[in-house]
């Protein structure tokens, strides 16, 4: 063989070589940029698992720093709130996994970064010993205050800053103490009551008359109505097809205007906007108030069940109106609804956490306040949530009255096909240093005004201080 097809021969190995270089390391790219993300949090991953072994969990922290989980000296995790937290810490447990925030921020508490994960065992060499610290937006006593209100009825309570998003309470009820869930695991997995069910964004509930608030701005809106028509209330409401609405325990309203009808939450004058508004209007302002969107982010929240807009009659249009028929809520949604009239028609983006902390104490991570959506006009958001003051200072919504504090409102009563009715109050509250907004809802509790008003008044006085 001459010495040029030798040459000749070994240049082309030699490119055939660099050529499966090349592939390769574009492979490898690919692998660690475009899929790295999800590889590492693929559950078979068994560096992942061999990390957590390795790594002392972080430390989860309330907004002024009390301890809600810890690691232990043997490694277990501890939480010393209990049950009262068990919705927002999650738990995590060697063969049951881990929710909350245990479960949603596990690479923060085992110092993984997502650039670190995707470095394979180069990340390794930069790991320490101990993740990092979440330091949540939970105030521990509004959550203490709310989990005391339910009293271990079946419930939830959701508490936001209506101008930032931050979530101060997340509370469900039943609940479970995350200290021995993995030793109770079969039992409680298998209860009917649910209490391993965050109500709070996976229980689906009608909201009753809570939904008023929306549906007034909606009929302003759309200019069904105004300020200065009067509706009359006998106590019962055609709603054709030989079906009627009625007012809850015969009462009878007589004249009333929108603002009166919302504050004595008069179901004929709703029932009314709602055949005015028919389906496309209706299903406008449900998709306006976000009712058809997941929020994403940290909150994972089940979606609205909204009901089929464009085949209903006038009378499910009546229903749908005073919150009832086939629609279906989350007590956070109902919150983010609160906080729309609170913070001039604008809903900020739910979130939980507020800080990362190494453990030498850096901050690499810190939210920031994220609009989510606008809803409706700040001229609009002003007017309805006037006339929700009136339901706690005139109203249905008393129980509710803090004094020094304008608290605005709206009770809600339910319809139960499997049992009693469902108690709603949802609202806000201007406290010296910030603007809340909440949503109450306790199964089969029976009247708002009664039994879910008086819960928020806790939550009130809790965050005065």
């Amino acid at each position: 063989m001459s010495d040029w097809k030798l040459k000749r021969q070994i240049l082309q190995v030699g490119a055939f070589l660099l050529l499966m270089v090349a592939v390769l390391s574009i492979y490898i790219g690919y692998l660690a940029v475009w899929k790295g993300q999800e590889l590492a949090e693929n559950p078979l991953n068994m560096r992942g698992a061999a990390a957590k072994a390795d790594i002392r969990r972080g430390t989860i922290l309330d907004a002024h720093g009390r301890v809600l989980a810890q690691t232990n000296d043997d490694g277990s995790r501890n939480y010393p709130l209990g049950s009262v937290m068990a919705q927002v810490t999650g738990y995590n447990g060697e063969n049951i996994g881990s929710a909350g925030l245990e479960g949603h921020a596990n690479r923060e508490l085992l110092g993984l970064t997502a650039d670190m994960t995707r470095l394979g065992p180069v990340s390794q060499l930069l790991q320490t010993e101990r993740g990092n610290d979440l330091k949540t937006t939970i105030e521990a006593d509004a959550q203490q205050a709310a989990f005391d209100g339910l009293a271990g009825r079946k419930g939830a309570v959701v508490v936001l800053d209506a101008d930032t998003g931050a979530v101060l309470a997340m509370v469900s009820s039943p609940s479970y103490d995350p200290n021995n869930v993995e030793a109770n695991w079969k039992s409680m997995s298998q209860e009917a009551d649910g209490p391993l069910l965050n109500r709070t964004v996976q229980g689906l509930y009608p909201p009753g008359s809570t939904i008023k608030p929306m549906i007034a701005d909606a009929a302003l809106t759309e200019g069904v109505t105004s300020e200065q028509e009067t509706f009359d209330c006998p106590g019962v409401l055609d709603v054709g097809g030989g079906h009627s609405i009625r007012e809850s325990h015969g009462e009878v309203h007589n004249r009333v205007d929108l603002r009166k009808a919302l504050t004595e939450s008069c179901n004929v004058t709703f029932g009314t906007l709602g055949m005015r508004l028919g389906d496309a209007k209706l299903k406008k302002a449900f998709e306006r108030f976000g009712f058809d969107q997941s929020i994403g982010g940290e909150i994972v929240m089940t979606s609205s069940h909204l009901p089929e807009f464009g085949t209903l009659g006038t009378g499910d249009q009546a229903q749908t109106a005073i919150g009832q028929s086939t629609l279906l809520v989350t007590p956070m949604h109902m919150a983010l609804l609160a906080s729309a009239f609170a913070h001039g028609g604008t809903v900020m983006k739910p979130y939980l956490v507020q800080e990362v902390i190494t453990p030498s104490g850096i901050v690499v991570h810190r939210a920031a306040p994220e609009k989510w959506l606008t809803v409706t006009t700040a001229e609009m958001a002003a007017k309805i949530h006037n006339y929700m003051e009136d339901v706690v200072t005139k109203g249905t919504g008393r129980a509710a009255q803090v004094s020094g504090v304008e608290v605005a409102g709206k009770t809600g009563t339910a319809e139960n096909p499997q049992g009693e009715d469902h108690a709603w109050f949802i609202g806000s509250a201007k406290l010296r240093n910030r603007n809340i907004a909440f949503a109450i809802i306790v199964e089969n509790g029976g009247g708002g005004g009664k039994v879910a008003a008086p819960i928020a008044r806790k939550i009130i006085l809790s965050l005065q201080n």
